[in-house]
């Protein structure tokens, strides 16, 4: 199998999409068989969050946030209007979603994902509707909006249209891998 080295600059596309209007379906149920407790962290420290991304998005190229300043990030996490969700079982983080609504009228959906092995199980169904309600809930929200690349997760797009979030740009770009990966997970 050819891999893709670190360092090596790969093309990739990122999606913008959105959502105007709140879903007309209900809070969803985790799914049979699964037991689970989502937890809103109070100001969680900035390594919290950044194992939470890396657990979920280092298959997926997510490393920007480690070039950002700790003092900044722990300010961002800190900030009232950002809210970072765990999706926690079994002890340990299953995923994680964080909702940035410090635009007017505007929420962003900012990171989203499952960790490895809770991927299959039913559980980013439950976790995406959860995160888009959760986000209705801000009184005076006009949009709800969310980007993926095509570096991430095969199904992230697809997924978010399924939920009802659409297309309204995209953009083309590139990047410095930093960590080996598999050209196959890297559509054109």
């Amino acid at each position: 199998m050819t891999v893709l080295r670190a360092g090596s600059t790969v093309n990739y596309r990122v999606t913008f999409l959105e959502m105007t209007q709140r879903p007309g379906w209900d809070w969803p149920r985790l799914p049979l068989n699964q037991s689970a407790a989502l937890v809103r962290a109070e100001a969680p420290p900035s390594w919290y969050f950044l194992s939470l991304y890396d657990a979920v998005g280092r298959d997926y190229a997510w490393d920007d946030r480690h070039r950002d300043d700790e003092a900044e990030l722990d300010a961002w996490l800190a900030d009232p209007e950002v809210a970072l969700w765990s999706l926690m079982a079994r002890g340990w983080p299953q995923g994680f979603f964080v909702l940035d609504a410090r635009a007017v009228g505007v929420t962003d959906l900012a990171y989203f994902g499952l960790v490895p092995q809770s991927i299959g199980r039913g559980l980013g169904t439950f976790l995406l509707r959860t995160a888009i309600l959760t986000a209705w809930e801000r009184a005076g929200l006009q949009r709800l909006t969310v980007n993926t690349s095509s570096l991430d997760h095969p199904r992230a797009l697809a997924g978010y249209q399924k939920q009802g979030f659409t297309v309204v740009g995209q953009e083309a770009r590139s990047r410095v891998l930093t960590r080996d990966r598999d050209p196959s997970r890297i559509p054109d």
